[in-house]
């Protein structure tokens, strides 16, 4: 059986291949690359916020729950921008928080091998559940002005910077 670390990471470079096909050497968006991208993150960030996070975070030392928290300000960026249409800016944006982000959920020591612990030790069948989590209905992209500020506010509270991700 696979473990966390091992199938959450698989997904991760999914992900990524999906993430790189969504914008074509034209700067066209691929739709239907970036819809099973879209798909397949929010049932990501599903699993771990509704899963793994539950399972985890009575057992996280003090290090581990920063980094814990920093994963959940990522997680609320990255739906933010999952909200409005795409474009090259939000694909960049996404580009940008996920590399980084993976590398934190990855990392040796860090927030997959902690969810391999917790499975080994006192939470069987975890990785059982992450695999049967089902899909997310995807509502369609809102294309509202209102979206695109309430997605710089999100990526403001997430501490990155709205402008340099989504210019005005």
């Amino acid at each position: 059986m696979h473990n966390v670390t091992e199938y959450l990471s698989n997904d991760h470079d999914r992900l990524d291949g999906l993430l790189q096909l969504t914008l074509t050497p034209s700067g066209e968006i691929n739709e239907e690359a970036y819809h099973q991208f879209r798909q397949g993150l929010l049932r990501h960030i599903g699993i771990e916020e509704k899963i793994l996070i539950p399972a985890l975070q009575s057992r996280l030392d003090e290090t581990m729950k920063q980094t814990l928290e920093r994963i959940r300000m990522d997680h609320s960026a990255i739906v933010a921008l999952l909200v409005p249409p795409p474009s090259s800016d939000i694909i960049s944006a996404l580009k940008s928080i996920l590399s980084k982000h993976n590398e934190l959920e990855e990392a040796n020591g860090g927030f997959y091998e902690c969810a391999d612990l917790t499975e080994a030790e006192s939470t069987p069948h975890l990785t059982e559940r992450i695999k049967n989590f089902p899909e997310v209905k995807l509502l369609p992209n809102n294309p509202d002005p209102k979206v695109f500020d309430a997605t710089r506010r999100a990526l403001a509270r997430a501490g990155y910077d709205p402008e340099k991700y989504l210019p005005m």
